[in-house]
């Protein structure tokens, strides 16, 4: 795998137990790079994402991703390729019993950090990136919509991750607070992270236009570039 490249896969088949949902997968993501996945419900998008994160197997052709092969990744490392990874879901999966810093808290605790000074500052400095430095102190069902997606993507934020996954994240949220985090995850990309979003929203794939790929009779095809600019130029 190249060293700017962040997914890498090829002639990969995916599968949801023994049924064959895509085939003959074959793309790779840079650093850097904002990218789409479409196609209707059904086609195959959440089960590409849960094979990139090691939720399903892969059996057939070849997964490289933020420097694991998930041909053969042992159980044990999981969690470490998770922790190169963010994941976005559309339905936040906020903890509701603890506040906002309770639940970054919460995971950087899960992924071994424990100098009390270090995970202040970066609760600190991943709320700060996503506009909610004031609103640690609250419970989720306090925030609004887009507040508690922003929440979420702090929470993929704290690890630093080399790539963003995003299942539909703005699916839950109004037309404005949609272009917030659509606004929010370009700025992302253009840190040097990878993202791989999601979405059914063609009216924002208008309005912040990217490469795309499109899920289609079990096949991942490149769809019509409408990039006017590659991401990472502003």
């Amino acid at each position: 795998m190249a060293l700017d490249t962040t997914i890498a896969l090829m002639n990969l088949s995916v599968f949801q137990r023994n049924n064959l949902v895509l085939s003959e997968v074959t793309l790779s993501i840079n650093k850097g790079e904002f990218v789409y996945l479409i196609g209707k419900t059904g086609t195959g998008k959440s089960s590409l994402l849960k094979t990139l994160y090691a939720d399903l197997p892969v059996t057939e052709g070849d997964a490289e991703v933020v420097g694991y092969n998930l041909r053969n990744i042992r159980r044990r490392d999981v969690p470490f390729l998770r922790r190169k990874l963010g994941i976005v879901f559309q339905d936040f999966q906020l903890l509701s019993d603890r506040s906002v810093n309770d639940n970054l808290l919460f995971v950087l605790k899960a992924t071994g950090w424990d100098d009390k000074n270090a995970i202040q500052e970066r609760i600190k400095d991943v709320l700060d990136k996503v506009g909610l430095g004031t609103k640690g102190f609250k419970m989720p069902h306090q925030l609004s919509g887009g507040e508690q997606q922003r929440v979420s993507i702090a929470r993929a934020l704290l690890n630093d991750p080399e790539l963003i996954l995003a299942d539909e994240p703005t699916g839950n949220l109004d037309p404005e607070t949609s272009e917030g985090i659509m606004a929010l995850l370009f700025d992302i990309s253009r840190s040097g992270r990878a993202v791989l979003m999601a979405t059914h929203n063609y009216a924002l794939m208008e309005k912040f236009p990217s490469r795309t790929l499109k899920c289609e009779m079990g096949k991942v095809l490149s769809a019509e570039d409408n990039t006017d600019h590659p991401v990472g130029v502003q």
